[in-house]
């Protein structure tokens, strides 16, 4: 049950920071490109890596704080984050190619299937 709040914790405090940030970002720049979208992705990718080296180099988040930090609020933030992270890792592992598939096709196939699902609800 413990894990569970950890998470639900993260999770709420990720997605308010997601729209806090992505609206204050929305009204400062305008809405002609995704401004705001793109800060919250970057700075998740960069919140992630942080808090990944924090993890796995100083050994200084147990894991009832990465379900909290990395799990919760940067998955509920930006699950943009994540593929980076396991990307990331595969490179680690020494699978670079499969880092580059992963990171490829979760966006590529991803908008395919994005515009898929936006185009059968046009034909219903």
């Amino acid at each position: 049950m413990e894990k569970w709040i950890y998470l639900a914790v993260g999770s709420v405090a990720g997605g308010f920071a997601r729209y806090l940030l992505s609206g204050a970002v929305h009204s400062k720049w305008g809405s002609g490109f995704p401004y705001g979208t793109l800060a919250v992705n970057l700075c998740g990718c960069f919140l992630i890596g942080l808090l990944n080296g924090l993890a796995e180099e100083k050994f200084l988040l147990n894991p009832h704080a990465r379900l909290l930090l990395m799990t919760g609020f940067c998955g509920a933030f930006t699950t943009f984050s994540t593929i980076m992270l396991e990307s990331s890792n595969l490179v680690r592992d020494g699978e670079p190619l499969l880092a580059g598939l992963n990171a490829a096709l979760s966006l590529v196939v991803g908008f395919a299937l994005f515009r898929l699902g936006t185009f059968l609800v046009e034909i219903i």
